[in-house]
């Protein structure tokens, strides 16, 4: 049988296609099936129709789960991909020491997601936790705050949290979009009087264009998919401030029982999802075709 054959690529293929429809395909088929019927997870599930769509719709929780994820989604834009840019521009522009900073900024992305929630909670700790206590330190008691029990300030706390741990990812993207830059161009650039800083924002971030897009949609799925913090940290408190669509769905169908209801959120936000991520790839492609033209 040749390599080059439709039977040797199939036979190739055949273990990453089983894989891949038994952990992706059959739960998502499963998942959409579940979502038309009312089931507690024993016994036979109950057709019902869209009634499980027409509840998600009208459930004032879940709909506000969608405002925090967005408002997560953008203070996280900032917080991992602008931070991550600047740190990888500032790296790229050092003489020594890069390498140290590299590995440094990389670390927190190696952790577990829940080692990191613990350690945060204690950081944000009100009795004992390092910023209460830092700010006493300088004399700023009146900043002192409940971080993570007051919904005026759980949620930015979190994103907080995900910057310090993804700012460092982005930055390996884009320190990676860099090194594959012509010296050529950056080294005109310099002779033509550009400084480092000019030199960033006017010549490597814009040909980098295309990798900061991938960079952006990461970090818009990543935050709608967002569960291991806001479960650990705050379990969606205070009063359902810090509620995201996944922790909601979860405890919808774990704690409640309500599997046919749980799976309908998961396929609306996944949709969501989808359709997020399809208008941003389309946005892409048709900014790309005004430049060109």
């Amino acid at each position: 049988m040749k390599p080059t054959s439709r039977l040797g690529l199939l036979v190739l293929l055949a273990p990453a296609i089983a894989l891949y429809a038994f952990a992706v395909l059959i739960p998502l088929l499963g998942t959409f099936a579940f979502s038309f019927t009312r089931w507690n997870g024993l016994g036979s599930p109950q057709w019902a129709g869209l009634a499980n769509y027409l509840r998600a719709v009208r459930d004032d929780i879940f709909l506000s789960t969608f405002w925090h994820v967005g408002v997560y989604v953008a203070l996280t834009l900032v917080l991992e991909v602008l931070v991550g840019l600047c740190l990888a521009g500032w790296i790229s522009a050092r003489r020594r020491g890069g390498s140290f900073y590299r590995v440094a900024l990389f670390i927190p992305v190696m952790l577990p997601a829940v080692v990191v929630a613990v350690l945060w909670r204690a950081v944000y700790n009100a009795d004992f936790g390092l910023v209460n206590s830092t700010l006493a330190a300088v004399g700023l008691e009146s900043w002192q705050q409940v971080w993570l029990g007051q919904a005026s300030t759980a949620l930015i706390a979190i994103s907080i949290v995900s910057g310090w741990v993804f700012a460092g990812f982005f930055m390996a993207i884009f320190l990676a979009a860099f090194g594959r830059l012509p010296s050529d161009v950056l080294e005109s650039a310099r002779l033509d009087g550009a400084g480092e800083l000019r030199l960033f924002w006017q010549v490597k971030v814009p040909m980098i264009r295309e990798v900061m897009t991938i960079a952006i949609l990461l970090c818009v799925t990543g935050g709608i998919q967002g569960f291991d913090l806001f479960y650990v940290m705050t379990n969606g408190g205070p009063y359902h401030s810090t509620e995201v669509p996944t922790t909601y769905l979860v405890k919808t169908v774990f704690r409640d029982q309500e599997v046919g209801y749980g799976s309908a959120m998961a396929v609306i936000v996944t949709v969501v999802g989808l359709l997020i991520a399809l208008g941003l790839v389309r946005l892409r492609r048709r900014e790309g075709a005004t430049v060109e033209y």
